[in-house]
Parts: structure tokens; sequence; C-alpha cells
């Protein structure tokens, strides 16, 4: 199993990209965390804002495809996206994981 983060300004967009991720098949889940304060450099300027943090949780072969449609519906255009295997899963979420993560055309 893998999972994601990224990161957008509005709620809204978190719970849209949130919901079709989950739609599509693309994850099993994803879940919308925040507000957080994030304290980044933008365009040469120290920044601060507040966004919501997103987490996908999905199988390695979904990992192309949500990618791909993250970056295609992200209302940002250098989207943080990072991702890490996990290094144990239970054997029932897994299972779980398998059932819900049917990818569906986009």
């Amino acid at each position: 199993m893998l999972i994601a983060w990224t990161t957008v300004e509005h709620a809204a967009d978190a719970d849209r990209l949130a919901a079709g991720a989950v739609r599509l098949g693309l994850a099993a889940c994803a879940q919308v965390e925040g507000p957080v304060t994030s304290h980044y450099r933008w365009e040469g300027k120290q920044q601060k804002s507040a966004e919501y943090r997103l987490c996908f949780k999905f199988l390695p072969g979904q990992q192309t495809r949500l990618e791909a449609w993250l970056h295609e519906h992200h209302p940002y255009t250098t989207p943080e996206w990072i991702v890490v295997a996990a290094d144990h899963v239970a054997e029932k979420y897994l299972s779980w994981a398998v059932a819900n993560s049917t990818s569906q055309p986009f």
C-alpha cells in the first residue's frame, strides 16, 4: 500500500479531490485534514498560508493514474505530491483496500 499527500487552499477543493479519487477507484481512502499552517518559499518570497492536507491510501497499481488525475484536477500549478510505501498494513485493511480500489474510467 502507498500513502500520498498533497495540500490545497480551499476545503471545497480538498473535498472534490478526495471524493473524486475514491469515486474513480484510484484511492481506497482519502482523508482531509485542516486547516494546517504551511510555511514555504514561492516565487522568491517567504509564504505562510492556511491549507487543507489530503492523505490518499492506494495500491501500487494505481500510482500512475492517481498522480496523473490529481495533477490534472489540482488547483495549484506545482502541487505537493509525496508518496511513501507503508512498511506494514493490517491484513484485513489491505483486503478492504484491494476490494475498494477498482479503477473506473475517467
